[in-house]
């Protein structure tokens, strides 16, 4: 599965303002700054997130997915440290 793919139906899917994918071999991780989503307790964010994509674990185009979720003030302190750093 492409990153792009996974970007793309989060976006179409979900009310968020940035997304990021990585990984391969159907172990992906994505970053997703939502206000929103950010606010959700830890199993909703997960649940939010899986929702579009089950059929891709279905089908084992994914395998695993690990989840960072960023409220948008959140995510402009992170990126700062990680310039700096």
């Amino acid at each position: 599965m492409e990153l792009s793919e996974i970007e793309r139906i989060l976006k179409e899917n979900l009310n968020i303002e940035e997304v990021y994918a990585q990984g391969e071999n159907a172990h992906f991780g994505v970053i997703v700054v939502s206000d929103e989503i950010a606010a959700m307790p830890k199993v909703k964010q997960q649940q939010t997130i899986y929702a579009p994509l089950m059929s891709y674990f279905t089908t084992g185009e994914i395998h695993a997915l690990t989840i960072k979720t960023f409220n948008r003030e959140k995510w402009k302190r992170e990126r700062m440290l990680n310039v700096i750093n």
